[in-house]
């Protein structure tokens, strides 16, 4: 039963295995069994007696003394894997034989996540047209399958059912996520302030273009409005934290599931960091941004709502919010933050890529819940079952929309964008060249920040930064396969 249950294997990998067991029934045919081995030119058909330590053989029912056993000569330092195959027949009259075959390959199946390799390089990030918008962030034939479930569900007159924080009520498990969030967003924000005043930073003035390093590179990539006159060549200027950290806001509402913001009404809300609105929304109580937790859950047939629990009015905060939101904010803490000791640089630069992979995974967990609306086509952020109504969208044929924005479920790169630098192996060497701009690899902006101050860089963004690959002369690129 343990031999039948663990191992098995088809014809065609009996034919492929180095080391073959063969059992027979009869010693009449064992001539003819030799001589079907022998056409496995790495086998040996010596008999082969167990030993003490092989207590394993000993136990199948095939160990027995009328049973020649045939195996490799060469000794294997670990444990060989047993398959069985019944399906297959030895030549003889109406005879059915038994191979056992020794194997050591894993006994998983090939697509075990454990054998799968660690790519050595990946692709870098692609670039998405402006003049075209967003791909979905899921499948739209599940999003219309969605819809016509609950316009079905409507029409029939039956409540949809809904979970929290769809309902309007926190989720208990997130809430120590979302203050977990915000403090490493805090000490990103100092961290990549101290940074700054030994890492410079160039940014380009025509275009959204970065760069870590001593100075700008050389890479003819610009697409700002007059890139023809410099025949795409950047502009370099000194960059700031808002090149490394790009600030992504949103609108703060008191109850996201309250009136909708209009056109004319958007000056009456403060905006703040789309991660700050997230993390208050899941339930963290921020002094000056307050916001309604609800008891009663939200009711809701289709689209309409049944049952919100009324509305209520805003309470406006009694201290100064300016001062609340200075530390979740990146204006002026290049000023506000001391450069540090130059023996504490390399602790910091730890410190502070810890913290950016703290947010990234409490955002990423925080939005498997709760929803965050993107626009199709600009980069315009709203933390909110539904986005608002202001007109301020200035993409791709915003005309034919009124300038409104083309709410989709927003991805993490939108909430907490990584923003891809070049990575410089060698801050202090020679610019970057548009000859070997294929063997260069990228990295998110915080990460390269962090590791030339001194950080270890992280295991999972190696094969994008393309360490491995060696950077060949100007007249070799073009052999280079």
């Amino acid at each position: 039963m343990a031999l039948n249950s663990a191992l098995q294997c088809s014809y065609k990998t009996v034919l492929s295995c180095k080391n073959c067991i063969l059992t027979g029934a009869s010693r009449q045919t064992e001539s003819k069994e030799k001589e079907m081995l022998q056409n496995f030119p790495a086998v040996t058909y010596s008999p082969w007696q167990p030993s003490q330590n092989d207590s394993y053989f000993k136990s199948l029912p095939c160990a027995s003394p009328g049973v020649v056993v045939y195996k490799k000569s060469q000794q294997w330092p670990y444990l060989l894997t047993l398959k069985f195959d019944r399906r297959y027949h030895a030549t003889g009259p109406r005879r059915q034989a038994t191979i056992f075959c020794t194997d050591r390959r894993h006994p998983q199946g090939r697509n075990s996540k454990k054998r799968e390799a660690v790519q050595q390089n990946v692709d870098l990030p692609p670039v998405l047209p402006k003049k075209k918008k967003k791909p979905y962030p899921m499948p739209l034939k599940k999003i219309q399958q969605a819809a016509r479930a609950d316009k079905k569900l409507a029409e029939m007159g039956i409540e949809k059912k809904l979970e929290p924080p769809k309902n309007g009520l926190l989720v208990p498990d997130l809430i120590p996520v979302a203050y977990e969030v915000l403090d490493a967003w805090k000490l990103l924000i100092k961290g990549l302030a101290q940074l700054l005043h030994y890492v410079p930073v160039h940014a380009c003035s025509e275009c959204s273009e970065i760069h870590v390093a001593q100075s700008g590179h050389d890479i003819q990539d610009c697409l700002g409005t007059t890139n023809s006159s410099r025949r795409s060549f950047h502009s370099w200027v000194k960059g700031s934290i808002n090149d490394v950290l790009i600030p992504i806001e949103s609108y703060h509402m008191y109850d996201p599931f309250g009136t909708r913001i209009k056109h004319e009404t958007r000056f009456n809300y403060d905006r703040i960091p789309a991660v700050v609105e997230l993390c208050i929304q899941a339930g963290v109580d921020l002094p000056g941004y307050p916001s309604r937790r609800r008891t009663k859950p939200i009711r809701m047939i289709g689209k309409k709502v049944i049952d919100i629990g009324g509305l209520v009015e805003e309470h406006r905060p009694s201290v100064d919010t300016s001062s609340v939101i200075m530390d979740f904010d990146t204006h002026r803490s290049f000023e506000r933050f001391a450069p540090p000791l130059e023996s504490e640089v390399p602790r910091i630069a730890q410190e502070t890529i810890d913290a950016y992979e703290k947010v990234k995974w409490g955002v990423t967990r925080l939005m498997k819940k709760y929803t965050v609306k993107a626009c199709g086509y600009c980069s315009e952020v709203h933390v909110g079952p539904c986005g608002h109504n202001a007109k301020l969208c200035g993409e791709f044929k915003h005309q034919w929309r009124d300038g409104k924005h083309g709410w989709q479920d927003a991805t993490v790169d939108e909430v907490f964008p990584p923003n891809y630098v070049w990575h410089v192996r060698d801050p202090k060497g020679t610019p970057l060249r548009s000859a070997l701009k294929r063997f260069y690899g990228k990295a998110p902006a915080v990460v390269e920040v962090c590791m030339q101050a001194g950080a270890q860089i992280p295991h999972k963004y190696k094969p994008m930064m393309r360490l491995d690959i060696v950077l060949p002369e100007s007249e070799e690129s073009r052999l280079a396969v």
